[in-house]
């Protein structure tokens, strides 16, 4: 039989216990510590779309006809958006793929942390990472290549929502795929191929303009190339319109794909996530 001073006692200690938000936010600082002392790690995902900024910029750099602006300038925006998904949908997709390989998973769901502090710590991680990676790459597009930043209320309103949109979209999306690969060997292979074909057929390494018609379809179905036409329409001017497939931004539209991405990737999250391997199932 319980006594009251029992009762008691038991009130108090679940009421000094964290909450998921709370757990979530340690969780989120214990993941941003890991990432950062994993030097090569840090380099390489910062580097990349640096690296391939340069290349492309540097290669493709004359003045494009009718739209007012120079490849270089279209480059930069585009490989925005490639940055904020290789830090959370590439990131995230790997990542824990290796996490349940080792059975850091099944060790934390045997915990009396709840499921939800998990994700938020992932959640923090790739929003830390994936601003830090936007502003270095927009710190070089407006030093070496011309982009001007946004010049209204407006338009820095648009960029926090893609943003925002975007980065969720592609974290669930990741944390959805690391189900898929058979072991940690296999993870890089299975989420950096889909990821490099989706840069090519979203107008990331290659204008909208010379890509297939049934390619664009394709890569409409996935965020990436809604993230990229959204950050052109904020730091590229109203006549680079031209550029694109419906010869504007549409705004709008991007916000309904990258949302209802947000709820898809939610829906496929809840199906196909596992704590344990295949194997121990």
């Amino acid at each position: 039989m319980t006594t009251p001073v029992v009762r008691e006692r038991r009130e108090v200690n679940e009421q000094r216990l964290p909450g998921a938000w709370g757990l979530g936010l340690r969780r989120g600082a214990l993941e941003i510590r890991q990432f950062f002392r994993q030097r090569d790690q840090v380099v390489f995902t910062f580097a990349f779309p640096v690296v391939f900024l340069f290349l492309f910029a540097s290669i493709f750099r004359d003045d494009v006809e009718g739209a007012g602006i120079t490849a270089s300038q279209l480059y930069v925006p585009a490989m925005m958006a490639a940055g904020i998904m290789s830090t959370s949908f590439q990131a995230l997709g790997v990542s824990i793929a290796i996490e349940r390989e080792e059975k850091v998973l099944r060790r934390l769901r045997g915990t009396p942390m709840p499921p939800t502090a998990y994700f938020l710590g992932k959640i923090w991680l790739v929003l830390f990472t994936g601003l830090l990676e936007t502003v270095i790459l927009l710190l070089i597009g407006t030093t070496f290549y011309g982009v001007a930043l946004p010049s209204d209320a407006g338009r820095w309103f648009d960029l926090a929502w893609i943003f925002v949109l975007g980065i969720t979209a592609c974290a669930l999306l990741g944390i959805a795929i690391s189900s898929v690969p058979k072991s940690a060997n296999s993870a890089s292979s299975v989420v950096v191929l889909p990821f490099l074909v989706l840069q090519f057929i979203s107008g990331v390494y290659i204008a909208i303009g010379t890509i297939p018609d049934w390619m664009l379809t394709v890569g409409a179905l996935f965020p990436l190339k809604w993230m990229c036409q959204g950050l052109r329409g904020v730091f590229l001017p109203e006549s680079a319109q031209v550029l694109e497939q419906a010869g504007s931004w549409e705004l709008g539209r991007v916000a309904l794909v990258l949302a209802a991405w947000c709820v898809g990737g939610l829906v496929l999250c809840l199906l196909t996530f596992r704590w344990k391997d295949r194997r121990e199932e």
